[in-house]
């Protein structure tokens, strides 16, 4: 049973998707999503609404109270030395065997460690017969563009983080996180990360590319892959040719992106 002692500080996303938005307002902009099993802190809270901190990578953005299961410290705690297990089908069924429904879980959805196809948070057992993997586990170029072909064609959805919608960043950062490797949520930020490529003719599969605007911000960013192809996502998940300028988009016949510079992250 949960321990009702201590203050409800902690959240999990108990959800398929929940939309964490710039103002606590269902009008407003979403920055980003929670999938299930994503953890996060409650740092302000209304109402109807509660500001969070994102365990994950620390984002921050207001979330419906109603779209999340509280969490006790010890209860959080728990659920967070534990680790989890990473869901890498599109989508499948968890079942919640105590309260007997069903929830879609989508690639990328962070699970409790799972033994014999089952999990519990609290008191509520729950079954998963989709396929997962460690969320750490040896990581080659191969397999991150692997992980990111698992989101081909999916729609852009500003702040998305699933196959049903997906922006360049979250694409990046959901292709690393089903390698157990953590990227901050935001372009400018992942920029940050690894080490810099100062050679076009250097780059490998499995290196970001980062692309700016007039003024020089950092406003997009996508996954090298092989025969200097790059894998993004505007207007959807996309193959596209990349040179030392940018992204060129066949059909059109231009130049869509201009590469600002190349990290290399493993």
């Amino acid at each position: 049973m949960q321990n009702k002692t201590g203050s409800l500080r902690f959240g999990m996303c108990n959800l398929s998707m929940v939309p964490v938005r710039f103002e606590p307002s269902h009008k407003s902009e979403m920055v980003t999503q929670l999938l299930f099993g994503e953890l996060f802190e409650i740092i302000e809270k209304t109402e109807n609404w509660s500001k969070v901190k994102l365990i994950y990578d620390q984002y921050e953005g207001w979330v419906d109270v109603k779209q999340y299961l509280p969490l006790y410290n010890e209860t959080f705690e728990k659920l967070h030395d534990f680790g989890s297990t990473i869901s890498i089908d599109i989508v499948h069924v968890l079942i919640n065997e105590t309260k007997n429904y069903v929830i879609p879980i989508v690639l990328g959805s962070s699970l409790p460690f799972v033994v014999n196809q089952t999990f519990y948070i609290d008191d509520h057992k729950y079954s998963f017969e989709g396929n997962v993997r460690p969320s750490k586990e040896d990581v080659t170029s191969e397999k991150i563009t692997e992980n990111a072909y698992m989101y081909l064609d999916a729609p852009y959805l500003w702040g998305g983080r699933s196959p049903f919608g997906i922006d360049c960043s979250g694409l990046v950062q959901m292709t690393y996180k089903l390698s157990g490797i953590k990227l901050p949520r935001d372009a400018g930020q992942q920029a940050s990360y690894g080490t810099t490529i100062n050679l076009f003719s250097e780059s490998q599969p499995g290196d970001l590319a980062f692309f700016d605007n007039e003024e020089g911000m950092i406003t997009h960013v996508g996954i090298v892959l092989q025969e200097n192809k790059i894998i993004h996502s505007s207007g959807r998940v996309r193959v596209d040719s990349l040179d030392h300028e940018g992204i060129y988009n066949v059909k059109k016949k231009q130049y869509t992106h201009k590469l600002r510079l190349i990290k290399r992250i493993i």
